[in-house]
């Protein structure tokens, strides 16, 4: 099943031996000493971090939370509307979150990272989508935020949503009860690859093509 264009693929990761034994020793320090000098952009560690270890990611612009607590989502899907804490299996996805300062420039929101599931279970590298009130694009509303490290444990994931001979999986998840980070990370605007492909909308031409058609996801014209 193909996406439509305006679907980015994470960029490739690049994981020879000598980059998981570096990768392996700063999930070591984090997770036993505190903090450590990452690599910068820090996205393939994140993505490491997921794609290998029991984790999932939540963005905030809070720093130093002894534990992430639930807060009440907004959004036209069930799974995604609920009172509690999201996070993802995806390490490119909370940096998007982390460092947008929504308390400075209010802003909507569009987003997503999926991957595609064939009937045979093969699962498609991930792709995503960003979007945000232009006006808001227009003031470059960019923070220094914080990735939380959380256990997958402790979350559920958002089902699998049928499409053609094909599953979406979007790699949401969420958790109705707080739950202590592992750790955390410290991210910028340098560290989330998608900085220059962040789409900007009209709030009220978005609001009315999501009263349209809910299910139109991204609503956009191409």
């Amino acid at each position: 099943m193909l996406l439509p264009s305006y679907y980015l693929p994470r960029p490739a990761l690049h994981l020879d031996q000598a980059t998981i034994a570096a990768y392996e020793d700063l999930w070591t320090q984090i997770t036993t000493s505190g903090p450590a000098v990452l690599p910068r952009p820090c996205w393939p560690f994140l993505c490491y971090l997921t794609d290998h270890k029991s984790v999932v990611l939540h963005g905030s612009g809070l720093p130093d939370l002894p534990e992430v607590a639930p807060r009440q989502a907004i959004d036209v899907l069930d799974f995604a509307n609920q009172h509690a804490i999201y996070a993802a299996s995806d390490g490119i996805w909370p940096i998007f979150f982390a460092i947008l300062d929504r308390e400075r420039y209010p802003m909507s929101m569009t987003n997503t990272c999926l991957q595609v599931v064939a009937p045979n279970g093969v699962h498609s590298e991930p792709f995503y989508f960003f979007s945000i009130s232009d006006t808001a694009l227009a003031q470059q509303p960019w923070r220094e935020g914080t990735v939380y490290i959380l256990p997958s444990s402790a979350f559920t994931p958002q089902p699998p949503i049928p499409y053609e001979n094909s599953a979406i999986h979007v790699l949401q998840w969420a958790s109705i009860k707080p739950v202590k980070p592992l750790a955390q990370i410290t991210v910028t605007s340098a560290d989330f690859p998608f900085l220059n492909q962040i789409r900007g909308h009209n709030d009220l031409v978005q609001q009315q093509r999501i009263q349209a058609n809910p299910n139109g996801f991204p609503w956009v014209d191409e």
